[in-house]
């Protein structure tokens, strides 16, 4: 059996340096969500307390920041997953005029500015009339929700065999049939990864909603609010701690689900 390559001492240091670099601020979150005290960060905090959380707990504006956050999340997650999908599966199998210049559309905004979008979506709102609403959120969001449900499944639908589809039609099956045994079976992880990550896109996503919003308050905007005014500072650091936590999960089983392995073609992995 061959033997791993051993890393540099070097590059090891250096790698360890830049984790380091990318999560001590997070450290100093949780850190700070304890402190005694309430207005300025004082190193070391004078003191620990758990009173914060109970006061995050008991505050209805963090409660109603987080419903309509959930909500968002969940509506753009839902059209992504629908409008990905049909988007990957309509520049999967076959070629046809313009399919590249589809799929450049569809995957360029999340390449785009935040900032971009967010003003060309909001002019096409005030050109239209439309009132701000969760809806003019969910819209906001689902453009670049739907990127990464495209990705994964596009990916995924790459790696399953043409083969597989025409076995089922020449065993009977119809369109509707073929799709709910042999492709969704393949792309399932792929489809619940890619709902995953645009839940965490959307939920912690700030610049896109400043736009989209009018004068309602999701859950990064909240916070955002009241680190410009603040009020009781570890307040915010204890809904950061919540924030952390649901947009971090999602992308650690969204990587575990997607990640390279033995696996089987047709398996439903």
């Amino acid at each position: 059996m061959r033997s791993r390559p051993q890393t540099p001492v070097g590059l090891g240091l250096l790698a360890g340096g830049v984790l380091l670099f990318l999560h001590l601020p997070l450290l100093f979150i949780f850190l700070y969500a304890f402190s005694t005290e309430d207005r300025t960060f004082v190193f070391p905090p004078p003191g620990l307390t758990l009173h914060w959380f109970s006061v995050a707990w008991e505050r209805e504006d963090v409660w109603a920041a987080l419903s309509l956050s959930v909500r968002c999340a969940a509506l753009a997650t839902a059209a992504a997953l629908v409008l990905g999908t049909l988007a990957a599966a309509a520049t999967w199998r076959t070629r046809w005029f313009g399919r590249e210049v589809i799929s450049l559309m569809v995957i360029l905004p999340i390449a785009l500015p935040g900032i971009v979008t967010g003003i060309a979506i909001r002019t096409a709102f005030s050109l239209t009339e439309i009132d701000f609403s969760l809806w003019t959120i969910v819209v906001g969001h689902a453009t670049f929700c739907v990127v990464t449900v495209y990705n994964n499944v596009a990916a995924r639908l790459r790696r399953t065999p043409t083969s597989l589809i025409e076995a089922s039609m020449d065993l009977g099956a119809n369109g509707f049939q073929t799709f709910r045994h042999v492709i969704l079976p393949n792309i399932a992880t792929a489809l619940l990864a890619g709902g995953m990550l645009a839940f965490a896109l959307s939920f912690d996503e700030v610049i896109v909603t400043t736009f989209t919003a009018g004068q309602q308050q999701t859950l990064p905007i909240w916070m955002l609010s009241e680190l410009i005014r603040p009020r009781q500072r570890p307040v915010t650091n204890v809904v950061a701690i919540f924030v952390i936590a649901v947009t971090t999960l999602p992308i650690l089983v969204a990587y575990y689900l997607t990640r390279e392995g033995q696996e089987v073609s047709g398996s439903g992995r």
